[in-house]
């Protein structure tokens, strides 16, 4: 029992009790119900489950993206989903790195400039910026890319820079919504194999809901979302 409660406590990200519920007029759809999912620090984890069943609003959710209709969630014991709109951006910010199915760059910007957005969202210098943008992207094998544009780049080089925006305020967490559904098999193993890779280097915490076996079989553990709760893979 002490065990437990103590993992609890050191765990990175800790959702409690969480319930989501989805009102249209007379229907009522509860996804979640006492959802409880406990994160260590630096744990690589992969959620699955059939479509439908909640994975990327349970990913929102974590990501203060989305607020549930009930429960908590403590990023280092602190209850983020009491914080304000405003403070929750910030958090979002400087400490959740979000990479998506679809990139959602923005196609009037380069890739150095795409990657620079968060911090120039959060106010930071520009060529403090530049500087750890160009190293990422270089990181990212994209050093000749770095002037071009979206539509100008591979459907794996746009995801690489989406990889590279999300790690730009060096983010505690990473999280990922299918980040290799839309590539090749090819392209989707080396972009596996970079995801463990930085995890392993930087220590970063990564939540990645995925139908994809070969990558979750990269994570640490894996959790299938049913019914609305999470069970052993």
């Amino acid at each position: 029992m002490n065990e437990t409660v103590n993992h609890r406590q050191a765990a990175h990200i800790h959702a409690l009790g969480i319930g989501k519920v989805f009102q249209n007029g007379p229907l009522r759809i509860e996804l979640f119900r006492d959802l409880e999912l406990v994160i260590q620090r630096g744990e690589r984890l992969a959620i699955v489950g059939a479509s439908g069943a909640g994975k990327s609003t349970l990913l929102h959710i974590l990501g203060t993206l989305d607020r549930p209709t009930s429960g908590k969630v403590l990023f280092g014991g602190d209850d983020v989903l009491a914080w304000n709109d405003r403070e929750l951006a910030g958090f979002r910010n400087r400490s959740i790195g979000f990479v998506f199915q679809f990139h959602y760059l923005l196609p009037e910007f380069s890739a150095l400039e795409n990657v620079m957005m968060p911090g120039h969202i959060a106010g930071r210098p520009r060529r403090e910026l530049r500087g750890e943008a160009e190293a990422l992207l270089e990181r990212l094998g994209l050093a000749d890319r770095a002037q071009h544009r979206p539509a100008e780049m591979s459907g794996g080089e746009q995801q690489r820079v989406a990889v590279a925006r999300a790690l730009l305020m060096k983010p505690k967490v990473v999280l990922a919504d299918e980040p290799t559904g839309n590539l090749d098999t090819r392209t989707g193993r080396q972009l596996h194999d970079l995801l463990v890779s930085l995890n392993e280097e930087l220590r970063i915490t990564m939540v990645v809901v995925t139908h994809n076996r070969e990558l979750a079989s990269l994570m640490h553990r894996t959790l299938r979302l049913v019914n609305g709760q999470l069970k052993e893979a």
